[in-house]
């Protein structure tokens, strides 16, 4: 059947409802078409096609042979036009370009790396460039799209969603342990070589401890110092001294046995773990599908996190 080029689309979805629900008053109710309107409209497609498509009487509806071919092609071409619409949505959730992520050291290292494993494997077509450092990026100037943060959130130009929250931990590798012994109290850790972790060239010395809603703070000292937490995870691991590092950051190495807790009836400070973007609109799809992944996976590991003992 060839159709006129100025047949409209919502006159072949009308004809389609009447053929199926064979009244054309229930045809306009679910178009939410007047009944008049539907009538002028059917009138249009019969005479642009030049046949007559309805048999009308006073209690139904049938369609003529003209009516019943228009049927089977008509449904056969909205039929294509759904899949194309699906087709152009899944396009439009396909993930393509890069994203800009930037993290401190040993969390994007050590937690946040494998977890983009599976969100990268799931969307072939896009590209993260991972930023992995302790000095806290300028979102806009440096063009990170996500920036991956421990703390409260002081900049109020910024957006901020909260991923989850950590303990700071006291570990030491199980031979450090087994060569100094453990510290039961925070005034032990003056006879301990502590591995401290600095910023703008200030060193992080003063370590702090809650125990029964009372904080106690110490000054530490020990023979190495550096601007990297993820070495400064090492050489915890390596045996050369106690850290204190926040608890996801270890977990994975308190679990295999590399670094054990020291000084488990003192609690560490609470750290605030947010995903930072430099604003909620006109964010780009795949910057958006990566802050929702965040979330969920962050809030998983916050659960495993309470869980392990």
């Amino acid at each position: 059947m060839n159709l006129p080029a100025d047949l409209q689309l919502s006159q072949l979805q009308l004809f389609v409802r009447l053929a199926d629900a064979g009244s054309l008053s229930a045809a306009a109710r679910q178009l939410q078409l007047t009944p008049a309107a539907a009538s002028a409209a059917l009138k249009r497609l019969e005479a642009a096609l030049k046949v007559r498509l309805v048999e009308r009487s006073t209690r139904s509806m049938r369609l003529t042979a003209e009516g019943e071919l228009l049927r089977e092609h008509a449904e056969r071409a909205l039929g294509v036009l759904d899949d194309a619409r699906s087709l152009l949505g899944e396009q439009r959730e396909r993930l393509e370009g890069e994203v800009h992520l930037a993290a401190p050291s040993d969390l994007g290292r050590t937690v946040l790396s494998p977890l983009l494993d599976g969100f990268l494997a799931r969307h072939p077509g896009l590209h993260i460039a991972l930023h992995v450092s302790d000095v806290r990026h300028d979102l806009l100037r440096e063009r990170v799209d996500i920036a991956v943060r421990y703390g409260e959130l002081r900049d109020s130009t910024l957006v901020a969603r909260p991923l989850c929250t950590t303990l700071s931990t006291l570990v030491a590798s199980p031979d450090y342990v087994a060569r100094h012994g453990a510290p039961q109290h925070p005034d032990e850790l003056a006879r301990h070589n502590c591995l401290t972790l600095y910023r703008s060239e200030r060193p992080h010395l003063m370590w702090t401890f809650v125990r029964d809603g009372a904080e106690h703070t110490v000054r530490v000292q020990g023979n190495r110092r550096a601007d990297d937490g993820a070495l400064v995870r090492e050489w915890a691991v390596q045996g050369l001294g106690i850290a204190q590092k926040a608890r996801l950051d270890v977990l994975a190495d308190l679990r295999a046995g590399r670094l054990v807790e020291l000084m488990p009836r003192w609690q560490g400070q609470r750290y605030p773990l947010h995903a930072i973007v430099p604003t909620q609109r006109h964010l780009p799809l795949r910057v958006r599908r990566l802050l929702d992944e965040l979330v969920l996976q962050f809030g998983r590991l916050e659960e495993d996190n309470a869980a392990f003992p």
